[in-house]
C-alpha cells in the first residue's frame, strides 16, 4: 500500500494555507521553518533573514484521510506557480461530506464549476481555485 500527499509550493503564504486548509478539512498541523532547520542564510542555508520563519516543510494530517503538504519557496529560487499546475482532487463517499468542505473552501474562492450534479453522470462535482491560487475538484465517488 502507498499513499499520495499533495505538496503544495507557495511564495510566503504556506502557513497561512496551512492554518486554511486546517479550518476545512480539520486535522492536525505540524511544521517547521527554515529558521527551525536552521536554513537560513546567515548560518550558510537557503532561506533569507526576512524568510527565516517561512515554512520549509509543513502538513495538515486529519484522521478522516486529508493529507496536504506545503513548502515556502525562498526567493534564492524560482518560482512560477502558473495557469493550471496541479488539481487537488478531493472524493469522498458522503455527500454532506462533500458539501461541508466544499463551503469551507468557498470562502474568497473563484468557482469555476459550482458543486452539483455533473454532465458526465457524477451526482456531485465542483471545481474552485482558492485564495492561494490552488485549485481544487471535489466529487462524491461513484462505482462505474
Amino acid at each position: 500500500m502507498i499513499n499520495v500527499t499533495p505538496h503544495l509550493n507557495f511564495r510566503g503564504d504556506a502557513r497561512s494555507a496551512l492554518a486554511f486548509y486546517q479550518s476545512v478539512f480539520g486535522g492536525q498541523i505540524a511544521s517547521i521553518s527554515f529558521a527551525d532547520a536552521h536554513n537560513v542564510q546567515s548560518e550558510g542555508g537557503l532561506a533569507t533573514l526576512e524568510e527565516a520563519n517561512q515554512i520549509m516543510w509543513g502538513q495538515v494530517l486529519s484522521d478522516k484521510g486529508f493529507h496536504v503538504m506545503t513548502y515556502d519557496v525562498p526567493s534564492a529560487l524560482s518560482y512560477d506557480a502558473g495557469d493550471k499546475p496541479v488539481f487537488v482532487s478531493v472524493r469522498g463517499d458522503s455527500a454532506e461530506e462533500i458539501t461541508t468542505y466544499w463551503n469551507g473552501l468557498k470562502a474568497s474562492s473563484t468557482v469555476i464549476a459550482d458543486l452539483g450534479p455533473a454532465a458526465w453522470g457524477a451526482p456531485l462535482y465542483g471545481m474552485l481555485k482558492d485564495k492561494f491560487g490552488v485549485t481544487w475538484v471535489l466529487d462524491l465517488q461513484v462505482s462505474y
